[in-house]
């Protein structure tokens, strides 16, 4: 077991110390706030505090930890670590040149959401404010590598430290907020549609949604029974995200009365987990948020646990409120549409941490690093995957958890770029 001395033990103090030792590397720990029991400890220990008590491991603290609420004079100012960026130093007698664990709870509670900020179109925090962006380590889930550098100097003093190797995992995530082209979407719907292509001289899509009209798995987002296919061959851990809405501006799947509409999430859902896709309207109603979940639930005749919001929308805190409130457990939303990285600096799942409230939230967050469309801007299949590699290689360094979304309306469209081709490379690649 490993003991941490501190002048004063926070709920921000237990939480990410929790989180970094127990889920990242493993390690057994527990807190002490008196000097005796610090000192008659014989086993790994480390001190967290403005001063060493004796020659023990010491991270000097920063104030984040110990204060409460979002202050206003926060200065961060960022160094190196061994190649690895970081911020909160600590100055010369610690034994880690920063706060890591400050730095990591700055991260991971998403502090700087809680500033002033403008957000975009959707309401979103642009990746471009981030501190990750600005400073270039978003691609990297800093988190994990500063703690494996931690149990590195860790054992190497305290070489009979306990801690349990954690695995590489991928899953991949499948966003069905458009499950059909052309099929299923109703009379009215596709007559106009219909009509729109003819007047557009779309002769291509004219002839495509007469024959999808004739033989409805013709549809080019129909790839379902492919994908289930391709996940079992490669024993791919994987998640359906169905919305199941009503029809909006934003929101235009088919409608949740069509029976074909619920057979095939039902069929989905003997292979895969399927869960919610939320709605752009569920965004900033919870009543509509619970009865998205309640429909999709008698749909698969199952508790919806995950979901996840369209256009990847959050706003911390009010969206994590509103899922614990509708009785959600897990969220799949921590990412960038249109950037790849680590929105919370980790690749490893973590409870969301309300600093307005000061507490630990029931409801786990599971990283995604990357968005399929995220990578629209590179040329060609090779640029992508070689993109690809180099996160795949970062992450089965920390044993983190590569969790990657695609669409299938994106698998099933014809462009300069196959797709489909790039992600069976991907299922193939970095699914071990």
């Amino acid at each position: 077991m490993l003991l941490i001395y501190t002048h004063k033990i926070t709920p921000r103090f237990t939480y990410i110390m929790r989180h970094v030792f127990d889920k990242i590397l493993g390690i057994e720990v527990a807190f002490t706030s008196k000097i005796e029991d610090f000192i008659k400890h014989s086993g790994a220990k480390i001190t967290y505090s403005k001063q060493p008590l004796q020659n023990e491991f010491f991270i000097r603290s920063n104030d984040l930890l110990f204060e409460q609420g979002i202050g206003s004079d926060l200065e961060i100012n960022m160094g190196d670590w061994e190649g690895t960026p970081c911020f909160f130093a600590t100055g010369e007698r610690s034994n880690i040149p920063f706060d890591v664990f400050a730095a990591s709870f700055y991260l991971i509670s998403r502090y700087e959401e809680y500033l002033p900020h403008v957000k975009d179109d959707h309401g979103r925090y642009p990746f471009t404010e981030s501190l990750a962006y600005r400073n270039n380590f978003l691609e990297q889930p800093v988190i994990d590598i500063w703690m494996y550098k931690v149990l590195k100097a860790l054992v190497e003093q305290f070489p009979d430290l306990q801690h349990k190797n954690r695995k590489y995992e991928f899953t991949s995530i499948i966003d069905v907020t458009i499950s059909h082209c052309y099929a299923y979407r109703g009379l009215l719907r596709g007559l106009g549609a219909l009509l729109l292509d003819i007047v557009k001289f779309n002769v291509k899509r004219v002839f495509q949604r007469i024959s999808v009209w004739i033989n409805p798995k013709t549809d080019p987002y129909d790839n379902f029974d492919y994908l289930i296919d391709l996940h079992k061959k490669n024993a791919t851990k994987s998640m359906f995200f169905f919305q199941f809405a009503d029809y909006s501006t934003f929101d235009k799947n088919i409608s949740t009365s069509n029976n074909k509409f619920k057979y095939l999430i039902k069929s989905v859902a003997d292979y895969s987990v399927v869960s919610l896709s939320a709605s752009y309207n569920s965004f900033s109603n919870l009543e509509i948020l619970k009865e998205e979940k309640r429909k999709l639930a008698a749909v698969i005749n199952r508790p919806i646990k995950y979901v996840r919001f369209r256009y990847n929308r959050i706003d911390i805190p009010t969206t994590y409120r509103d899922l614990v409130d509708a009785d959600f457990r897990e969220d799949f939303t921590m990412g960038y549409t249109h950037q790849i990285g680590f929105r919370a600096g980790t690749c490893t799942p973590f409870f969301f941490y309300d600093i307005y409230l000061e507490s630990q939230q029931p409801i786990r967050v599971h990283p995604f690093s990357v968005h399929n469309y995220a990578m629209g801007h590179l040329k060609n299949k090779d640029e992508i995957i070689k993109k690809l590699t180099v996160l795949y290689a970062t992450l089965k360094r920390v044993n983190g958890k590569f969790v990657i979304v695609f669409s299938n309306e994106l698998l099933g469209e014809k462009s300069k770029i196959d797709w489909m081709s790039v992600y069976e490379t991907v299922i193939k690649k970095y699914n071990v």
